[in-house]
């Protein structure tokens, strides 16, 4: 691990807002030189995709109010 990863790619990594990294898709994302993961609200169950620069701040989007996750083929949760 770098000194600026902050471990928020690493599966199973859950941020403060209670939004845990499943898995990476291997997908582009819509953040300059980013990838997608798929992420899981701990609280709803809700799965959907962000980018890695931003799992440390995702809020759900269905029960947090956060922005909607990124829509490809992101599998199953």
């Amino acid at each position: 691990m770098s000194r600026e990863d902050k471990g928020t790619t690493v599966i199973g990594f859950t941020n403060r807002n209670g939004q845990e990294n499943l898995r990476a898709t291997g997908q582009p994302g819509t953040d300059h030189l980013q990838t997608v993961y798929v992420l899981k609200c701990t609280f709803c169950g809700t799965s959907y995709g962000a980018n890695g620069s931003d799992i440390h701040l995702r809020k759900c989007p269905e029960c947090q109010g956060g922005r909607p996750g990124i829509p490809g083929p992101l599998g199953t949760a």
